[in-house]
Formats: C-alpha cells, sequence, structure tokens
C-alpha cells in the first residue's frame, strides 16, 4: 500500500472513531433552563426520557438569573428551552428576542390561543388561579366579591400580601390594568396598601399561615400552593388549611385571575426537533393530568381530568384575558404598585 493511501485512510479511520465517540447532543437529548422547582418538573421530563430516550439536561435558577444568563451566552448558548412560572418572565424573554415561533398543529390544538403567544414563541403548560382566601373563623365568605373590593376600608388591617417585587403580584395587577384602566388600578392599588395588616414578607404559603395565625383575616395567594398544604401530610399545613378557605373572585365581572407556566423554544436551540417534540409531551393529556395531580395546577389543556382536591373547590370562570397581556403591562403595574406604596 502506498504511504499517501495509508494515511488517508487513518484520517478517515481516526475521524470515524471521533465521530462515534462524539457528544450526541444534537441529536440524543435536550437542554432546558427552568425556573421551576426541579420537583415540579423533573419527573415528567423524566418520563419523556423514558418513552423516547432522549436525554434531558436540566438547568434550574431564578427567572431573571436565566434571562440574564441566555443573553449573555447569545448564540452560544447550549440551551435549547427556557421554561418559566409567570407569563410576565415569557414575555420579557420574548422582547430580547430569546425566542423563536414554534409551528407544531399538536401545540395549537392543545393549548387555548389565549393561553399561548399569539406569534406561537410560548406556550403555557399549566395554570394556576390568584385570588382570596379567607380565615373561616372571622370571615363570612359573603362579604367577599372582587379584587377591586379589596380597597375597601371594612378590610383596613386585615389583609396579608407579598411584595411588590413578586412576579405573581405583578401580573394581578398587570390584569388589572388591562380590565380597569390604569388610573383606576392606582387608585384600588392605595387603597389596597392601606389595608395591608403587616410589611409584605414571605411567600404565598407564608401569608396562608398568617391567616391561620391571626395576622390577618384575608390574603392574596395562588390556588396551587395551598392545594399542595392540603395534599400534605404536614400538621402545620392541615392546621392551616382547616382554618383557611378558598374563595373565587370576581365571578361576577371578568373572573378569578390567573397566570400559568410557561415554555418557549430558543432562538439559537441546537436540537430543535427534540426541543419541540419534548414540548408537545409536555401539554400531551397524560401530562396535562400530571399537573393536576402532582402539583395541583389547573391544566390548560381543556377537558383533563383534575385532581380530587382541584375537584373539591368547584368550577369558577377564569378570567379569558390573553396571558400575553400580563406581560405587556408589567412594566406600568410595577411602577402603579410603586406609586401606592407597595413594598
Amino acid at each position: 500500500m502506498k504511504p499517501i493511501v495509508k494515511i488517508t485512510l487513518i484520517v478517515v479511520v481516526l475521524a470515524s472513531i471521533v465521530f462515534l465517540l462524539a457528544p450526541k447532543h444534537e441529536t440524543e437529548s435536550v437542554n432546558v433552563y427552568s425556573s421551576r422547582n426541579e420537583s415540579l418538573i423533573k419527573p415528567l421530563l423524566d418520563e419523556f426520557t423514558a418513552e423516547t430516550g432522549i436525554k434531558v439536561n436540566l438547568l434550574t435558577g431564578s427567572g431573571d438569573g436565566l434571562l440574564t444568563r441566555l443573553a449573555n451566552e447569545g448564540r452560544n448558548t447550549n440551551a435549547d428551552l427556557f421554561l418559566t412560572v409567570d407569563a410576565g418572565a415569557l414575555h420579557r424573554a420574548k422582547v430580547a428576542e430569546l425566542f423563536q415561533p414554534v409551528q407544531s398543529a399538536t401545540l395549537n390544538s392543545a393549548i387555548p390561543a389565549n393561553r399561548r403567544d399569539r406569534d406561537n414563541e410560548w406556550f403555557a403548560l399549566s395554570m394556576r388561579a390568584r385570588t382570596i382566601f379567607y380565615s373561616n373563623e372571622r370571615v363570612d365568605p359573603s362579604e367577599l366579591s372582587n379584587y377591586l373590593d379589596l380597597a375597601d376600608e371594612k378590610w383596613r388591617g386585615r389583609i396579608c400580601v407579598r411584595s411588590s417585587d413578586n412576579l405573581y403580584n405583578q401580573s394581578l395587577v398587570a390584569s388589572m390594568i388591562a380590565h380597569h384602566g390604569e388610573e383606576v388600578t392606582e387608585e384600588w392599588a392605595r387603597g389596597f396598601v392601606a389595608n395591608f395588616a403587616r410589611k409584605p414578607v414571605g411567600g404565598d404559603r407564608d401569608q396562608l399561615h398568617a391567616v391561620a395565625s391571626g395576622l390577618c383575616d384575608i390574603a392574596i395567594a395562588n390556588s396551587y400552593y395551598y392545594g399542595g398544604m392540603i395534599a400534605s401530610d404536614d400538621e402545620t399545613n392541615k392546621e392551616t388549611t382547616d382554618k383557611v378557605s378558598i374563595f373565587w373572585a370576581s365571578q361576577e365581572e371578568e373572573g378569578t385571575h390567573v397566570n400559568v407556566s410557561g415554555i418557549g423554544l430558543l432562538r439559537y436551540a441546537k436540537n430543535p426537533e427534540k426541543a419541540i417534540q419534548l414540548m408537545e409531551f409536555l401539554a400531551s393529556e397524560a401530562s396535562q393530568e400530571w399537573y393536576a395531580e402532582a402539583n395541583q395546577e389547573f391544566p390548560v389543556r381543556p377537558g383533563t381530568d383534575l385532581s380530587d382536591i382541584l375537584e373539591a373547590w368547584g368550577e369558577f370562570k377564569a378570567d379569558p384575558l390573553p396571558i400575553s397581556a400580563l406581560g405587556e403591562n408589567n412594566a406600568n403595574a410595577v411602577r402603579v404598585m410603586n406609586r401606592a406604596g407597595w413594598r
């Protein structure tokens, strides 16, 4: 064999070995950046891997931190998907041009138009209601009605809620701006803040515990926290949920405010086909039922079975406002909250 032919053969063999040993990211794995607690999403990702053989690499962190990281990584990012817990974060990702549109008949069929981006850059995966919770001992539910009523003086010193830097609260105020305008919403916010029982502190569970302990009479919180506390074996959680009940706000008006967890395909995804396959899996009926049973979140896919806990709360009218409006009104909501003294 001539030397040049021998060298060429060796090069070809080495190249083949390198190819076989190279990481199979583009064909065998999907990388997800997620602001969801790992326990609330990883079981589904593991099930996807078991069914498809496609490995899912999960990186968790704060929504703002992950958005900053994605912006800094640019086209060099290894992430294929961004999964987050609030419509405001999804909107910020879109404005930063981090997403790309997804054309999927499966997703469009599974997820209603008002629960996904109008340009198909992100899709809701689960839904929670941010509504009113009240003390069974100190509040008659007939006293409750809508969010605007929470500015009434009858609630002076009786309300607990998280701080204004919480995205869930910002999205609630954003929805009120969409329905009532900025001027009315700011007037409401000033009265609402005047009714606080204490300076905002802690998370949603802390507000519910505060109602149960008598620090306040009503609270604003996400339904899935309350559902998780009911499902918990923790004695303190049981004591709280025995003393606190859920009330569906604004049933005679626009409906109870809802927010979503959602997902989007990143602009520089290295494996878009497998990433879309994962998105479609998360929107499947089986995955949507898991959200309800394991997380006590409402499915976004119509007709999906609910958990016993969610069923026990009864039907309610959810605000049909397009979820995209929450992100679009976020900046105005923050300004309104700041001017109202909501810290």
